[in-house]
């Protein structure tokens, strides 16, 4: 699996052009998230796709070709902090209730909603945690869950240096840590 983290402009028709290149290119999408950056106008792309490095190169440089992409991260080989959201309904009643709220408890996730019928359980983590979490909910009852897809940042101070389709580096203001103009 390769991560890219890729940071567009917030303007209509990006979403469909990003997502009509991989189309393009056969390659398959696992996980897409997007959402507004700390930069007014700016979103960022967390796109997870099944690809080897010869693939994650051939994305890259398709990505550039896009007007709207403003810089692409490869983050797949860097170390990351990554998480998914999700949330799952579960029919419990009675002494089910209770077990699922002790469920809930040992996964630390919360219970957003209560219903007579039904509760409905937010949890937050790696993926693994997210599905072994939904597994043992299944004997109760799942009637319906959505989840996020990944979200996933570089641990450290901050995104990778990248270069450009352009030659410059990308991601740094006007200045880098030492003071010199980019």
């Amino acid at each position: 699996m390769q991560t890219f983290a890729v940071y567009v402009d917030n303007k209509p028709g990006v979403l469909n052009r990003v997502a009509s290149l991989f189309r393009r290119r056969a390659f398959n999408i696992e996980s897409l998230t997007v959402g507004h950056t700390e930069t007014q106008g700016v979103s960022r792309m967390t796109i997870v796709v099944d690809t080897d490095e010869r693939g994650a190169r051939l994305v890259e440089a398709n990505l550039y070709k896009l007007i709207s992409v403003r810089r692409v991260d490869n983050i797949s080989r860097v170390p990351t902090i990554a998480r998914d959201l999700a949330m799952i309904k579960v029919a419990a009643i009675g002494d089910a209730r209770t077990q699922v709220m002790q469920l809930v408890d040992v996964y630390r996730a919360r219970i957003v909603d209560i219903n007579p019928e039904s509760l409905v359980i937010e949890t937050t983590g790696a993926e693994d945690k997210i599905d072994s979490l939904l597994e043992v909910l299944r004997p109760y009852g799942v009637t319906e869950m959505v989840r996020t897809g990944r979200v996933e940042m570089v641990r450290g101070s901050g995104a990778p240096r990248t270069a450009s389709a352009r030659g410059s580096v990308v991601g740094l203001d006007e200045a880098d840590a030492t003071g010199m103009s980019v």
